[in-house]
């Protein structure tokens, strides 16, 4: 089985050819990162526009890559939710005029979904395909626009069990950056950052919500405050003023005080969560923010699985799994991977003519 996904739920315009066993035979992602470094965010319009440039280009270069031309392809894969309208419509058309001409089946496939799937993947460079997440399990969802824990008793079933109440963790990453003077994306910036930082420098509070349940927007005030504190500065001063007023090290202190305290709530509900499913046997990190190295050097140690003992006891045996870093973020080889495993299970093809985007909807 081929199947040739396509990805552009944001700022990333990516295709990517998929074989059985979730095998990548080829992954092409073009990213928009370099034109909204400036703004410090992803303008819709502009990314729009941008995917309708190089969708075509980078179809054809995944092909290319794969060596395979369109009758080698058994099917077509897409994400249609959730997402920037705009950048899903891009994806979802191209998706549905090439299975109508090409007389493809055509599957749709949910954005946070993908996420979870990249834990599936396996190509020539990473060979450890036969080592897979067992079920149930407990799969936490975190990027810039999600933080969820879901619950999955096997594959294709998703319960939501907790959300954050405002602000995604990768949202919560951006705006701190923003706020020392770092630049867009903000994980990745943020993260270069502490490397020079103590992370205990400052201490920031644990949001206090109930049940497993995520909120951002406390830790973000909590930090604005301690910059302006730090700077000796009234809190009247308006956010965008203060990197100006940061030495190096205070800055680097303050991006690895944050980091620490994210991840750490982060691994903290995921705890309380797996506390309450005893019976889950893996757990799997998915979306951006699972690239982060800090998150990683928390939850393992040592060869891939291998547990921190005092942080997971008494799960002495779940499975961990982190994707990839380069399947962290967005990437249509992710779309194909969830596509594979909804096909196996007998999954229906969708009408191409009948197909509509969903910006806002939750994983089922």
């Amino acid at each position: 089985m081929n199947i040739l996904a396509i990805e552009t739920s944001c700022d990333e315009t990516a295709a990517a050819v998929i074989g059985d066993e979730a095998k990548i035979l080829s992954n092409v992602v073009v990213s928009q990162i370099d034109i909204f470094a400036a703004y410090g965010g992803v303008i819709p319009e502009v990314a729009a526009r941008s995917h309708l440039e190089a969708i075509l280009p980078v179809i054809h270069q995944a092909l290319d890559d794969a060596g395979l031309a369109k009758d080698d392809i058994d099917c077509i894969a897409v994400t249609y939710a959730p997402g920037l309208l705009g950048s899903l419509l891009i994806g979802t058309l191209t998706a549905r005029t090439l299975a109508i001409l090409w007389h493809k089946p055509l599957y749709a496939v949910h954005h946070l979904k993908s996420h979870i799937y990249s834990n599936w993947l396996h190509d020539d460079i990473n060979q450890d395909h036969t080592t897979l997440p067992n079920f149930p399990l407990m799969a936490l969802v975190i990027s810039g626009g999600h933080t969820q824990i879901i619950y999955m008793p096997e594959h294709n079933k998703f319960e939501i069990i907790g959300t954050t109440r405002d602000d995604a963790v990768g949202e919560c990453f951006d705006k701190i950056a923003k706020i020392l003077g770092l630049p867009y994306p903000g994980g990745p910036s943020i993260a270069k950052v502490a490397e020079h930082g103590n992370s205990n420098k400052y201490k920031f509070p644990h949001p206090k919500v109930d049940g497993l349940d995520f909120s951002f927007s406390g830790l973000k005030t909590a930090v604005l405050r301690a910059v302006q504190a730090d700077c000796n500065l009234p809190i009247t001063t308006p956010s965008y003023e203060l990197a100006k007023h940061l030495a190096g090290q205070q800055r680097a202190d303050f991006a690895a005080s944050f980091q620490a305290t994210a991840c750490d709530i982060l691994l903290e509900k995921l705890q309380i969560a797996l506390e309450g499913h005893p019976e889950a046997r893996a757990t799997v990190f998915a979306g951006g923010v699972s690239a982060n190295q800090v998150l990683r050097q928390k939850a393992l140690v040592g060869p891939k699985n291998s547990l921190r003992s005092d942080f997971w006891h008494p799960h002495a045996d779940l499975q961990v799994f982190f994707p990839e870093p380069r399947f962290s973020g967005d990437n249509a080889a992710m779309v194909g991977a969830a596509a594979y495993y909804e096909i196996i299970a007998g999954s229906q093809a969708v009408d191409p003519y009948k197909l509509n985007i969903l910006p806002h909807t939750p994983i089922k």
